[in-house]
């Protein structure tokens, strides 16, 4: 009951130690990683299986290798895994999944020293390495096998509405990702394939009600774990309930994703979509349990809205001038660079300090 010891220290003591921390935040996964299985079936659920089989077998390989202590129990190794699984395409190969996780544990982890020494956030750096060594895999998406969804989210009344859009032009939107399918007809305005009218029109679609209420449910295409903002909403919120991350980085994240996607997002000045750019893609899952691990974050308050501020702006310079869609990963991944220097910077003054004066 007493929080307070007189001891050495750690004075505050948590009943949660990395261990729980871990498997609590595995458990609060589990709601969107159940709904990615549902909507993509069987192949989702193998990619999970090998990269979280990987990401062990890895883990205790390096253990043995570089004779340190096996810790395969604190269950860092598993929820690698399964983070770098949800943010994969459910049909990824077997053999690209498991590279993934080698990669993610090997190179991003256990290289440093294992965990609490990785500078980089281990999932997003195998994300990393597959995107640049099996792009064509990695950005290559499954249409949910469920009957009545589609892709974009978006119902098919609409997409008939799109009429005098060229077809290949309709097809290429419709078989695309939300991100995907906004990002392309935009090219399709700069290389004159439709004209600015019609870019309206399919915005008009992307942004529908319908398009957006299936976002936020998950009833798109997408990576496993990308497809329900509401159930990662609800992990996220669990998260902070339990005081295991504060909401400082995946709320100011959010915002100023959603605040500059509305201004940036679109063709010219103001013409995105706040929801549209907060729902679709990965950002609430690295928002939530990405860019508030604690080995690779800020420790500090100031230091959390910086490195969130940050990683928002990288996510729209990526999305709206970028070669990829997507910027979540990158986003995160840099400001993980900067974290030491956040800190330095950030860091609170001792009570009484009085600068110039040493004792």
């Amino acid at each position: 009951m007493n929080k307070l010891k007189i001891s050495t220290s750690p004075h505050i003591y948590s009943k949660f130690n990395v261990s729980k921390i871990m498997w609590v935040v595995i458990g609060v996964l589990l709601l969107p990683t159940l709904w990615g299985i549902y909507v993509f079936g069987v192949p989702a659920l193998i990619t999970i299986l090998v990269s979280v089989i990987g990401s062990v077998f890895t883990e205790w390989l390096f253990t043995k290798m570089f004779k340190m202590k096996v810790r395969l129990y604190d269950g860092s190794a598993v929820l690698t895994g399964l983070l770098l699984a949800l943010t994969l395409p459910p049909s990824t190969p077997i053999l690209v999944t498991f590279s993934g996780a080698f990669f993610a544990i090997g190179f991003g982890k256990m290289i440093f020293g294992g965990l609490g020494y990785n500078p980089f956030n281990p999932a997003l750096i195998g994300r990393a390495f597959l995107l640049a060594s099996w792009p064509v895999y990695i950005t290559t998406w499954s249409a949910p096998i469920r009957k009545g969804l589609n892709m974009v989210g978006i119902p098919q009344h609409l997409i008939d509405t799109l009429s005098g859009i060229p077809q290949n032009v309709v097809d290429t939107v419709t078989l695309a990702t939300p991100l995907n399918a906004l990002g392309q007809s935009i090219d399709f305005v700069s290389n004159g394939t439709i004209t600015p009218d019609q870019l309206n029109s399919i915005q008009h679609v992307l942004y529908s009600k319908s398009a957006l209420s299936n976002l936020f449910f998950g009833y798109t295409g997408g990576s496993i774990g990308e497809v329900s903002a509401l159930l990662l909403l609800i992990g996220g919120l669990l998260l902070i309930w339990k005081k295991i991350i504060t909401w400082h980085i995946p709320v100011i994240y959010i915002l100023t994703v959603g605040i500059l996607g509305w201004m940036f997002g679109g063709k010219g000045i103001f013409q995105g979509n706040i929801l549209f750019q907060m729902l679709a893609g990965g950002l609430f899952l690295g928002a939530f349990f990405m860019a508030t691990d604690y080995v690779t974050s800020p420790m500090f308050t100031k230091g959390k809205i910086i490195f969130a501020i940050g990683a928002g702006i990288l996510v729209i310079v990526i999305r709206r001038w970028g070669g990829y869609p997507e910027g979540v990963c990158y986003s995160i991944i840099i400001m993980n660079a900067f974290v030491p220097m956040i800190d330095r910077f950030t860091k609170p003054k001792p009570f009484g300090y009085v600068k110039g004066v040493t004792k």
